[in-house]
């Protein structure tokens, strides 16, 4: 007995002796992992270009957190074979690779946040590994901040910014990764490690899918025109993200009620489409200048097209240059039919048009058999026409009296789109609101910009909710609701009425836009005015061409008091252009 008694105590023993885990009691571990060696002894220079491992040792047990998304090699070395740990804590890290190494070249190893300790996830952080298969190790570096010239609210963490050096080639991939990158921290700093002298092209961009390359029209850029030349560290060297353009592609096509939707990526500014389908002779095509949507409407039921079974309609379209024939299965739903709403809710705002709004294009009207009502007794006056800006809306104007309430009667068939008219009658009933229940904005601009400008109120959630295209020096907004708002100017700089994003293949900057850095409160029955000087907005605009580049050779902290921005809403377009068959 008292022999099994030990036996049991010496296993109880040997299973407390063998447990891995964290001291109890004494203070909270709060250092960070501390590295005691690597696989490439000191200085690191010379190294093999046949190296396939790197090897780095710390004095406890690591994890490393999102490794694919914090870790960025410099130059890259693109035939990674393995990257441990990757679940498991160990006292080591192992990157091995399948790439030779080029020579007489400084890799650095970036490895964000992604390293810490396996007990506490304490962070050791930005650490940078470097070593050279030259005489030296490359001890430039470009350092500054980036800021993201329209952004109101503070940004999402979960997407990081990145900056890049390509090599100032006649040819340049942008599609692939940077020849140098580095991570933006938290506060919008960076700084490029390890550079050798050269002529570089310089970029940043929000990286939201993690993979160290610009992806055009999806995420933001920033650059410079003309190349960085390195000779000497750089440091204060600031970059600002625009929305970027997308290229010009088309997407797809679909049924929607009273014909077929074709889409596009890239806002084209002149789409042509034609029918190939022997069956689709009488149809329109409308297409707004710089819109991704063009609408072709046909009646169905009349040419029998998709009515009993499903058919392939095919048609060529030329956009911008752009040619090709694409088809789409076609049924027509039964269902669809041309109504009309009103999206505005039932308090009509002073001094304003009462707008419907149609699910198909408006192309003729009938208001002479409309009636306006006041209190269901009363006939009034009016008129009521098809907005000029968007063609799927009405606009009726009145002598609308404050505080009185109206009924407007829209019998069936008076509302029509090219093959198709309202089947019921609508009834909308709202009420004129006063105008002590709203304020007004004024901006009274100094170097205001050269060219015509969008002038913009934007909500809380960053919808704008007032426009208004002018070059005036001072800009009244005289109805506006009570609430909090940010203003922005977007610039139609090369006059074709729609804001364009930055095209980084082209070296094209975005066109100018401003945010007014004050929150501005309007209030019922207040007169709000302000100034806004933009002289100063432009002299911070690093992407214009008279911004120099400081060179200097001790690093500097740069200012963290950075303007937040707004995000890109392009403003209303022109007019839907109809396209007649041809």
């Amino acid at each position: 007995m008292n022999k099994l008694f030990l036996l049991v105590l010496s296993a109880v023993l040997l299973l407390s002796c063998a447990r891995v885990g964290s001291p109890v009691g004494g203070d909270k571990d709060t250092i960070a992992p501390r590295i005691i060696g690597s696989s490439i002894d000191t200085p690191r220079v010379n190294v093999s270009r046949d190296l396939k491992e790197l090897r780095i040792a710390f004095d406890e047990y690591i994890t490393l957190k999102d490794v694919n998304k914090n870790l960025i090699i410099s130059p890259p070395i693109r035939k990674i074979k393995r990257i441990l740990p990757s679940n498991l804590a160990t006292r080591e890290i192992v990157i091995q690779w399948e790439d030779t190494l080029q020579a007489n070249t400084t890799y650095s190893f970036n490895f964000g946040s992604s390293i810490q300790d396996h007990n506490e996830g304490n962070v050791l952080p930005y650490y940078n590994y470097a070593f050279s298969t030259g005489e030296k190790i490359d001890d430039l570096y470009i350092s500054g901040e980036v800021t993201d010239a329209m952004q109101i609210k503070a940004a999402s963490a979960k997407i990081s910014k990145v900056v890049g050096l390509y090599q100032d080639k006649d040819s340049m991939d942008y599609r692939q990764k940077p020849y140098y990158i580095t991570r933006v921290d938290e506060d919008g700093y960076y700084k490029l490690n390890y550079l050798s002298p050269g002529s570089y092209r310089i970029v940043a961009f929000e990286d939201e899918n993690a993979n160290s390359v610009y992806d055009p029209g999806k995420e933001k850029v920033g650059f410079r025109k003309d190349p960085v030349v390195l000779g000497n560290s750089i440091s204060g060297l600031p970059i600002q993200l625009y929305p970027s353009k997308k290229a010009l592609r088309y997407l797809e096509m679909k049924e929607i009620p009273g014909g077929i939707l074709m889409l596009f990526e890239g806002n084209p500014a002149k789409v042509e489409v034609l029918s190939v389908t022997e069956k689709l002779k009488d149809y329109k095509v409308t297409h707004r200048a710089k819109s991704d949507s063009v609408k072709i409407w046909f009646d169905a039921l009349k040419q029998n097209i998709g009515t009993d079974v499903t058919e392939n309609v095919k048609l060529s379209y030329n956009a911008d240059g752009k040619q090709d024939t694409v088809s789409v299965f076609y049924k027509r739903n039964d269902t669809n039919e041309m109504v009309i709403s009103n999206e505005n809710g039932s308090l009509l705002p002073p001094r304003s048009d009462f707008r419907i709004t149609s699910n198909y294009i408006i192309d003729r009207l009938q208001p002479e058999k409309w009636t306006l009502t006041i209190d269901s007794l009363t006939a009034t006056p009016f008129t009521a026409r098809i907005s000029e800006s968007n063609p799927y809306q009405i606009l009726v104007n009145a002598n609308f009296n404050e505080g009185n309430k109206y009924q407007l009667t829209i019998p069936s068939k008076t509302v029509s789109s090219f093959y198709e008219s309202t089947a019921k009658p609508y009834r909308f009933d709202f009420e004129a609101d006063k105008v002590q229940n709203y304020g007004s904005f004024t901006v009274r601009l100094s170097n205001k910009p050269e060219a015509k400008y969008w002038l913009q109120l934007l909500d809380a959630s960053e919808k704008v909710q007032y426009t208004t295209l002018t070059d005036a020096s001072e800009v009244k907004f005289s109805i506006v609701k009570p609430g909090e708002y940010f203003v922005r100017i977007l610039v139609d700089n090369n006059g074709n009425g729609h804001w364009d994003g930055a095209d980084f293949q082209n070296q094209v900057f975005a066109e100018e836009a401003y945010v007014f850095y004050k929150k501005i409160t309007v209030r019922p029955l207040w007169e709000l005015v302000e100034d806004w000087d933009l002289k100063d907005t432009r002299k911070l605009d690093p992407q214009k061409p008279e911004t120099t580049i400081p060179a200097v050779t001790t690093p500097t902290n740069p200012a963290r008091d950075r303007n937040p921005g707004s995000r890109g809403v392009n403003p209303p377009a022109g007019p839907e252009r109809i396209l007649e068959r041809k």
